[in-house]
């Protein structure tokens, strides 16, 4: 594990320079998967892999359910980038660590990222195994001083203060309604919130991410976009919903239960996200 709190982009560069060496794809897609949902690459075709571990200063995922490996090819017409599995602030990495593959794709020429990952339900009317379109999120761990643009500006990726308003792409938000609606997907909308994890939230902090406008939160995802729109990536974000919220404290939370619920959500996210590929 690299204890240095900010990635250099002379450490970015040599990932990319290894990546380039392995591939003759030019990847113009990147997609990071989340818990439980990295089934979907199992359909990219020609597809290399390349685990994170055989990449220098690369940070390992340690998480069950995140394969943690590079897998590039072709995927309905597109050259994609897949992330099996992501790096998270829990493990222990500075958040210049864990988003530093979003700076690796821009590096790659990649100028569009689609992010999933497995969300614990806020809003009340959402159930395991729907799909959410992340319209906005909430930086609660950037609010606690730990915004992954803190430290040295990367003048090479953008400006010192980059706009947020609009994060998710409009467009792409857009087209996947449309997706949905054409595919008879049931496709929920809302605001994601970003908390540092590894425990699950308390019935307290459920009632307070209601109160503060949170449709679903997760252990992920807000860093990531930051950094793509710091670098002027286009985003599309979606949500597995893994499991209802906790408001009275008598049921329990389970990682094994999120990754099953993800399981169940592959085929609709690789319906959505195929049509997505195909449009785009």
């Amino acid at each position: 594990m690299n204890n240095q709190p900010f990635v250099t982009i002379a450490e970015i560069d040599d990932i990319v320079s290894a990546i380039k060496s392995r591939v003759k794809h030019q990847p113009t897609i990147g997609m990071i998967l989340g818990s439980g949902l990295g089934g979907f690459a199992d359909s990219i075709q020609n597809a290399v892999k390349i685990p994170y571990n055989e990449l220098p200063n690369w940070p390992v995922s340690t998480v069950w359910g995140h394969t943690g490996q590079l897998v590039i090819g072709e995927l309905h017409g597109k050259t994609v980038l897949v992330m099996q599995g992501r790096i998270h602030f829990y493990e222990g990495y500075s958040m210049s660590q864990i988003t530093m593959p979003v700076r690796v794709m821009k590096r790659l020429g990649i100028e569009t990222m689609v992010v999933t990952n497995a969300a614990g339900a806020i809003n009340p009317s959402f159930e395991p195994g729907d799909l959410m379109l992340i319209t906005d999120n909430l930086n609660l761990i950037g609010m606690m001083g730990f915004n992954p643009l803190i430290g040295p500006n990367m003048d090479e990726f953008g400006v010192r203060f980059p706009d947020m308003s609009q994060s998710y792409d409009r467009e792409y938000m857009n087209l996947a309604r449309e997706i949905a609606q054409e595919k008879g997907l049931l496709l929920r909308e809302g605001i994601y919130a970003g908390l540092s994890g590894p425990s699950f939230e308390s019935p307290a902090d459920i009632r307070f991410l209601h109160q503060i406008g949170t449709d679903a939160v997760g252990m992920s995802t807000v860093p990531e976009v930051i950094v793509a729109r710091h670098s002027g990536m286009r985003v599309l974000g979606i949500s597995g919903i893994s499991n209802k919220a906790n408001l009275d404290g008598n049921t329990m939370t389970t990682h094994e239960e999120v990754l099953q619920a993800g399981a169940s959500m592959v085929p609709k996210l690789e319906t959505l996200l195929s049509e997505f590929l195909r449009k785009i």
